[in-house]
């Protein structure tokens, strides 16, 4: 009888262990893949060159001294987002796209740094969409010294972004079914000064990236490009006003 508790006292630990792992597995598996399409921005085109660097992907533009990071949202392939970062490059912001541990932001909201340091740009914005943004407000909330500004794509802070010269863009679709508008409200305390807050009429979650339908969202009343389009223009926008004010 010793034995035999001495043996479970073992095996269910062991078994609770293989559970745990199993279930972390499926979890991180499970995620939106890019669409096919998306593979075709890789060849660059026009006059943005891609390519894959250490952190994730680099879109270089006829740009020269401003660049954009970008954390993509949770359980979504980062390529996904490739699409809408090139467009922004050709637009004269050249542009990383980090690619995150196991498709989750939270387990690398610090990878801007590396990027911030590796390479000489004048300006620095970061950007992210959905747990991506959060994310990438909480990086900026400690660094606000080294950003130019935030661009949030569907999401929220939950950090104080208030400073002199740092400016705050939040994008988000009207048809958008998994934002949550109660903490999309609460989290207009924590803006700065420069902030602007656009809703984009008929746009929805999934299609400020290139991975299908997301569970729980809207249908979108506006295509996808247009979304992508909009997104690029407030951006450039954004920018431009900054620089103005300088």
């Amino acid at each position: 009888m010793k034995k035999f508790w001495k043996k479970k006292r073992i095996l269910i630990p062991a078994a609770l262990i293989f559970l745990l792992v199993s279930v972390c597995f499926l979890y991180v598996n499970d995620y939106y893949h890019s669409e096919e399409a998306v593979q075709g921005y890789f060849k660059g085109g026009g006059m943005t060159e891609v390519t894959s660097i250490k952190e994730g992907i680099y879109v270089d533009g006829p740009g020269e001294d401003t660049a954009v990071i970008f954390y993509p949202g949770a359980k979504v392939e980062y390529t996904a987002y490739l699409p809408l970062l090139h467009k922004l490059a050709e637009r004269g912001m050249d542009c990383f796209l980090v690619k995150m541990p196991c498709n989750l932001a939270f387990l690398g909201q610090n990878k801007a740094e590396k990027i911030i340091d590796s390479y000489e740009y004048k300006h620095w914005y970061l950007s992210g969409h959905s747990l991506g943004g959060a994310m990438a407000a909480s990086y900026a909330s400690k660094h606000l010294h080294k950003l130019d500004g935030l661009i949030l794509l569907a999401a929220y802070p939950t950090q104080e972004l208030k400073a002199e010269g740092f400016s705050v863009l939040s994008l988000y679709g009207s048809k958008d079914g998994v934002l949550n508008k109660e903490k999309l409200e609460a989290g207009r305390k924590y803006m700065p000064s420069d902030y602007t807050e656009i809703c984009l009429e008929g746009g929805n979650h999934a299609w400020f990236g290139n991975y299908g339908e997301q569970k729980g969202d809207q249908q979108a009343e506006i295509g996808r490009e247009d979304q992508q389009e909009q997104t690029v223009d407030a951006v450039v926008d954004m920018v431009k006003k900054r620089l103005g004010k300088k």
